[in-house]
């Protein structure tokens, strides 16, 4: 998709696609503070789980610029403060901690020699790996995921796990684009995903963009399509996956799952290392990112239901492992029972 960038960091601007504007406006929007970055994380207008960590990272870049006339050691602290911060903005994706622990973790070998300009640095070339190792796992997700499919295959896709939400070329959807370039023919169904429209908004838009064969469907039309054999596998990305192989994606993924395995279509999780966490045992201790109900009551501005009515908005619900026909990551691709193939993945150093 030449020319549509998610983010770009530049001498102490990020500067991210506000896809809460897509798909009438492609606009950017330019983050000069740590705070910016928190409100553009938080507001989604910079999403996906590989976007909103790389885009955290480049707000400790961002961060240690601004304090950059402070002294070492109150550089370093606020630093770290700050990174606390961002955190807090979306608790689901771990990418975003994954991210932000990687640069602290930089920064541990920083010793009274360093000057702020030595920092500063430092937290910039970690940000710019943590950016182009995303790109690179991107097509080697990609890559596996392809070898699932077979030509003229359909697939049905929730949410956006595209070029939107990572800095590269998707991990759910890169192998769409992995087939266009090879003269390989895939169609691609999307759910339009509510409250906040994704599928419909960001995954129609970049893949009819990108010249990929798309069908927009309602959430509520999902079960029609597999209970007709009008797609032949469903995948999705992730923004969690539990050391038992229990996976958090966004909200309406299970009932999906469910659906798919009543009746036979495999499900594919497409998942970066980066969203494996191993500290999380299983899905129940994933934590659900609750949003504002205003989020369902009304869209763009327009009310939809009543004003005041009780609404209840998880952002994610957890899609146990049991439902899941393979996890594909970078490092290749797994299948169940998932706990001990995903411990021997970080064990084995690949």
């Amino acid at each position: 998709m030449k020319g549509l960038l998610t983010l770009a960091y530049d001498n102490g601007t990020l500067t991210v696609l506000d896809q809460t504007r897509l798909p009438v406006e492609e606009a950017y929007v330019e983050l000069r503070t740590v705070r910016d970055v928190f409100r553009a994380i938080e507001t989604l207008q910079v999403r996906g789980a590989p976007a909103i960590g790389a885009a955290a990272a480049y707000g400790l870049a961002i961060s240690a610029r601004n304090r950059a006339d402070d002294d070492i050691e109150a550089m370093l602290e606020g630093i770290r403060s700050d990174a606390q911060y961002l955190v807090r903005a979306r608790p689901t994706a771990v990418n975003l901690r994954y991210a932000v622990e990687r640069v602290l973790d930089v920064l541990l070998s920083v010793t009274d020699s360093y000057a702020p300009s030595d920092i500063i640095a430092t937290i910039e070339i970690e940000a710019d790996a943590i950016q182009y190792e995303d790109a690179q796992t991107d097509r080697r997700i990609g890559e596996n995921l392809l070898s699932l499919l077979h030509n003229g295959a359909t697939v049905l896709t929730h949410c956006n796990a595209g070029m939107l939400a990572t800095t590269g070329c998707g991990t759910a959807l890169s192998p769409f684009y992995l087939a266009k370039e090879r003269g390989m023919e895939l169609h691609v169904i999307a759910d339009e995903t509510r409250p906040l429209l994704q599928g419909a908004r960001l995954t129609a838009y970049e893949l009819m963009r990108g010249g990929i064969d798309v069908t927009l469907i309602c959430d509520s039309m999902a079960a029609f399509v597999l209970s007709n054999g009008l797609a032949d596998a469903v995948i999705v990305g992730c923004d969690r996956v539990a050391a038992n192989g229990d996976t958090a994606n966004k909200i309406g993924t299970l009932g999906l799952a469910v659906i798919a395995k009543h009746y036979g279509v495999p499900l594919y999780v497409a998942a970066p290392t980066s969203t494996i966490d191993m500290r999380c045992a299983s899905g129940d201790s994933i934590p659900i990112e609750m949003r504002d109900g205003d989020e369902v009551r009304s869209f763009a501005g327009t009310q939809s239901a009543p004003a005041g009515v009780n609404v209840m908005n998880p952002a994610f619900d957890v899609t146990p492992n049991d439902l899941i026909s393979a996890i594909v990551t970078e490092r290749g691709i797994l299948l169940p029972p998932f706990g001990d193939k995903l411990q021997a993945l970080f064990q084995s150093g690949n």
